[in-house]
């Protein structure tokens, strides 16, 4: 098989064969994927407020905003959220998706009990832990254990977790990272896709699952060791690698994605390490909106 390109964009199919599935991405690691009629999404941050985290003015007392326009005009009527963990550029958006649509919300406990806070009813929410395989018929989904990414300083923001209910979050800091799950959806006569919310991953959760398409998360540092080629090696080598959580997430959604001049760096040195670990992955560098099928 000949080497790929590092930016071979697919080409957008307006009607996708039966159980190709159909995937648009909504920037930092949120996904649509609709499966025929049915929409499910994973990490769906569009409000996208500013918390001067790009302008090195980060103010953890940001209050959350929720841009409901912007929000109705791109998630369709889902069925199910996934969500990888509770910071708000993963969070923020699903508890005011889940009440006016009536999705399902799976993800951690901390998941469960912030979306409990933001008004979500339980009956409509999925505590998970890792190892679960979920049957939706036309999809599944198995959970996968995971880690959040590591800064410079081998932290991360706002860590802990929530074990009840807590008071309607405010502000950006009472969204803390709460666990860190990956997920695996498989469509049925279509393609099976990684999504990664968090740089970072238990090399034995991931062995066997052997996606065809892997959302790869941009590392913010170099804290996590040999980060790319252990994660190609633990994924089998996916046919198609596809960066995500590269972006500007505090711009608006438009393409082309802005990224800022240290994010545009990385991402370059991604894609190169990618390329030496699996060569015969075809990497895509997706942009806002526009529907792939793998």
């Amino acid at each position: 098989m000949p080497f790929q390109p590092p930016f071979q964009p697919l080409r957008p199919l307006p009607r996708p064969a039966r159980g190709a599935g159909t995937f648009r991405w909504f920037g930092t690691a949120g996904w649509r994927i609709d499966v025929g009629a049915r929409t499910l999404l994973v990490d769906p941050y569009l409000s996208r407020f500013d918390t001067g985290l790009f302008t090195g003015a980060f103010n953890p007392a940001t209050k959350l905003t929720v841009k409901a326009d912007v929000i109705a005009a791109r998630v369709g009527k889902p069925e199910t959220v996934l969500v990888t963990h509770t910071h708000w550029d993963h969070f923020n958006d699903v508890p005011h998706i889940a009440t006016t649509t009536g999705a399902r919300v799976v993800g951690t406990l901390t998941a469960y009990h912030l979306a409990l806070a933001g008004g979500v009813p339980s009956g409509k929410l999925c505590p998970v832990k890792g190892g679960e395989v979920l049957d939706f018929g036309d999809y599944t989904v198995e959970v996968v254990a995971s880690l959040h990414s590591r800064n410079a300083a081998y932290s991360m923001a706002f860590p802990g977790v929530r074990v009840s209910q807590p008071a309607p979050p405010q502000t950006i800091a009472d969204l803390p990272e709460g666990d860190t799950l990956s997920f695996q959806v498989r469509i049925a006569g279509g393609p099976s896709v990684f999504f990664m919310g968090g740089s970072d991953f238990v090399e034995r959760n991931l062995t066997g699952l052997d996606p065809d398409v892997a959302m790869v998360a941009l590392p913010s540092s170099t804290a996590t060791d040999d980060y790319v080629p252990r994660l190609m090696e633990a994924l089998g080598r996916p046919k198609v690698v596809v960066p995500v959580h590269w972006d500007n997430f505090e711009t608006d959604l438009r393409n082309p994605p802005t990224i800022a001049p240290a994010d545009a760096t990385r991402l370059d040195a991604l894609i190169a390490a990618v390329r030496k670990a699996s060569p015969r992955s075809q990497v895509i560098r997706p942009e806002y909106d526009t529907p792939y099928t793998f």
